[in-house]
Parts: C-alpha cells; structure tokens; sequence
C-alpha cells in the first residue's frame, strides 16, 4: 500500500520547524501532528500551524498576536495549549526558529513533569 505524500503546507511546516532538529508529521485528527526529538511539538489543522506552548510561553505567543487551538466537542468549545506563531514566522525557517525553540522547550517541560496520579475509589461492601 502506497503512503500518500504529504500536503504542501505539512512539508512548508516541516522545513520551518526543521532549525529544532528533525521533524516528522503523522497524520491525526483530519489534520497532523508534528514531531520533534520524538516529542509533540506543534499541530497543523485547517491549514494552521499551531504551536505547543506551556505557562511560559502563552504570552509571547498572545503578544505576538497568535491565537489559541481551538475546537467545539459535545457542544462545548475546547481550548488547547497550542498556538499560532506570528505571520512573518511562517515566512522562513529562521524567523520561526525562536517560536519553535519555545514550542520544543513546552514539551520537553511536560515531558518531565510526572504524570498525575489516579487515584481509584473501592466500593465498600457492607460486612456479612
């Protein structure tokens, strides 16, 4: 089975983000993730590259102009920690390069924080 080649603003994306290291797509979600040292570092959907970014980084990415990921699930508008880059950012590997540092640095950040614990509840049968 032939794999289809990816779309021209996917392979845009990939040389943009490249400055950070190698960069893969996976298809995802009628759109792509992006993958940088293994790590989910941006999203592309409707043609929009979104950024990974963390507490740190929301606002540069808000200052710059950039706006949130954003989809509606079970009625309800959903917000994501990704974001656009500024405009001229998608113009050149080297103006995104600070953008997409940010954005590898948000993921190796939530990488190392350790995941939280799930903490299951027994039901408590009365003694017979």
């Amino acid at each position: 089975m032939a794999v289809a080649p990816l779309p021209p603003f996917v392979l845009h994306c990939l040389e943009l983000l490249e400055p950070v290291g190698p960069v893969r797509a996976k298809r995802m979600f009628g759109g792509y993730g992006l993958y940088a040292q293994d790590l989910f570092v941006a999203l592309i959907a409707d043609e929009g590259l979104y950024l990974r970014a963390d507490e740190a980084s929301e606002p540069h990415f808000r200052q710059a102009g950039g706006q949130p990921f954003e989809y509606v699930a079970g009625g309800r508008r959903m917000t994501l920690r990704y974001w656009t880059p500024p405009a001229e950012a998608l113009e050149s590997p080297a103006l995104m390069q600070p953008w997409a540092r940010q954005a590898l640095r948000a993921a190796l950040s939530a990488r190392a924080k350790p995941a939280k614990a799930s903490v299951r509840k027994r039901s408590r049968r009365p003694a017979a």
